[in-house]
């Protein structure tokens, strides 16, 4: 199994985007919403977003390791998602934000939804799973 180790790390790059996220309240003291503060509602969507992409990305890419996806394809998967949501991240921490890093991440955790799930349907539909 392959898809298990990509999601280690990405719970790891979570935990460190939520001490970020902790850090940046008890220094602004907010402790609950934005606060107003343009730098705390920046880090609050960057935690947020990437526990909306992680989840249903990392299933996509166990469904095609467990249907028998080649292991450099989910290896593939793993690095654009894990790779995708580190740049993204990054672009968009920033007050002046990086815009093509914010574009470049979300084209490769897209990239990722979509081809996952084109693997999952090709290995389900010719029997190759």
């Amino acid at each position: 199994m392959v898809w298990p180790i990509y999601a280690a790390l990405l719970g790891i790059v979570f935990v460190l985007l939520s001490v970020r996220t902790l850090r940046l309240r008890k220094r602004l003291r907010i402790a609950v919403g934005d606060g107003g503060n343009a730098l705390m509602l920046r880090a609050m969507r960057v935690h947020g977003n990437f526990a909306e992409y992680v989840p249903l990305a990392l299933l996509l890419i166990a469904g095609a390791e467990v249907l028998s996806a080649p292991a450099v394809l989910v290896h593939g998967l793993g690095i654009a998602l894990l790779v995708g949501r580190v740049v993204h991240a990054f672009g968009v921490s920033h007050e002046a934000e990086v815009f093509a890093y914010r574009v470049g991440g979300m084209a490769l955790t897209f990239s990722c939804y979509v081809v996952a799930a084109a693997a999952i349907v090709w290995l389900t539909v010719t029997g190759v799973a």
